[in-house]
């Protein structure tokens, strides 16, 4: 990560509202380049009172966002908060193409219909973090389905073979005998075409965007504009501590939760992990979260700490009150009680085996599961554990639990 260093001590005079903005575009990211033309950016744009344009682009490629994505996104709120213009990108044509960025096999593209059912939900999400009313929402299909096959070739001629090969994954695969489609040399190209079209100042992304990033730079030169700057942030790891976040992996949180399911996953991250989750998500300054740090190493219990976060995150994207209600809900849970807002159903055939019981409950996914539960000790009946596969029960009203955090309350009848 980039330390908190800039070359201002070279460009004097610096305001302090300079200064502060440079700060702040280099808490937690990894990489800022080159720092210098930044730095004469936010003082070009303090002289003439003219906003910079600052671009994060993401391709509907699932249909929600998770915590991973909102990394890039709170980077984006900070800079939007100092008064420039941020543009939220969503790429509903290079979705069509398939990032193939960290990949070691090729994308399989998305339908225009995929693609327009991820997008719908989108910006939406992303207006938790970004302000919607000063936010340029833009798609990059404007700009890309008008270029048409001659301005396809005309964009190619600008970029060489040699220099796309350079890219870690490309190498990679070349080197290695993968097939590398021809489409997928096109993506870098398209994404860098967008900073054309939008003539952007810095693009933020993940780390491993850096290459599609400095494309950007590169074609916005051959057409004649000033270059972008480029932000990376760190890729997010999951719930797991090892895969980066993503829905295919199974180890996100998404922003959209409900708050229970939310403050429980992230209570769930290691102890160690829990400090790079507040460096890149919390809204904590740098000092109180040395401080807070300071006090677990010291001897105070990290999960008073991973609850504080917990809080955090849950009322950015709720509210304080769901997030104090998140807190009491996982404490009654810990403690074997039964929430207040547990599902009610009715069901007949009693007396009826409790594999299908559970299973019609909608608390498993099949029989086999809930005889799997029961022989693991995961089952409670009644605040009573039960360890009998063939247990059928009569009718009455049974309170179910499954694990920690699955309940149901049903009246079982004939």
């Amino acid at each position: 990560m980039s330390e908190a260093v800039t070359p201002i001590e070279a460009a004097a005079p610096v305001s302090d509202r300079v200064r502060e903005a440079m700060a702040i575009s280099l808490r937690g990211c990894e990489e800022l380049l080159p720092q210098a033309e930044w730095l004469k950016k936010l003082q070009r744009a303090e002289a003439t009172g003219t906003p910079l344009r600052i671009k994060l682009g993401l391709d509907p490629t699932a249909p929600d966002i998770h915590i991973g994505h909102t990394v890039v996104l709170n980077k984006m709120r900070q800079l939007q908060d100092l008064g420039h213009t941020v543009i939220f990108l969503i790429g509903d044509f290079t979705s069509m193409i398939g990032d193939p960025s960290g990949r070691n096999a090729t994308r399989p593209p998305l339908t225009r219909e995929q693609i327009e059912a991820n997008a719908a939900t989108y910006y939406a999400q992303a207006s938790l973090v970004l302000d919607p009313q000063r936010t340029e929402i833009r798609y990059n299909s404007e700009w890309s389905d008008a270029l048409g096959a001659r301005g396809m070739i005309q964009l190619a001629s600008r970029y060489t073979v040699a220099r796309m090969l350079e890219r870690d994954d490309f190498t990679k695969r070349y080197k290695a005998g993968t097939p590398i489609s021809v489409h997928e040399l096109l993506y870098p190209l398209m994404q860098g075409y967008d900073s054309v079209a939008l003539r952007s100042d810095l693009e933020l992304g993940g780390t491993d965007q850096k290459f599609n990033l400095l494309v950007g730079r590169a074609l916005q030169t051959e057409y004649g504009q000033e270059p972008q700057c480029v932000l990376t942030m760190p890729l997010l790891e999951g719930l797991d501590g090892v895969e980066k976040m993503s829905k295919s992996k199974g180890n996100t949180v998404g922003i959209t939760e409900e708050p229970s399911s939310m403050f429980a996953k992230l209570l769930s991250i290691s102890d160690d992990m829990m400090w790079r989750y507040y460096t890149l998500l919390s809204f904590r300054s740098e000092a109180q979260i040395a401080q807070l740090r300071q006090e677990v190493a010291q001897g105070r219990n990290p999960k008073e700490a991973k609850v504080l976060l917990a809080k955090e995150i849950t009322a950015r994207f709720h509210s304080a009150a769901a997030a104090e209600a998140a807190e009491a809900d996982f404490e009654l849970r810990a403690r074997g009680g039964v929430p207040d807002d547990i599902p009610e159903l009715a069901l007949g055939g009693a007396p009826l085996a409790v594999g299908s019981l559970l299973k019609q409950a909608g608390l498993v996914p099949s029989t086999s599961e809930a005889l799997r539960l029961v022989e693991q000790g995961g089952v409670r009946i009644d605040g009573t554990t039960i360890s009998d596969r063939g247990l059928k029960l009569p009718a009455g009203v049974y309170v179910l639990q499954v694990g920690k955090r699955r309940f149901a309350r049903v009246a079982l009848s004939a």
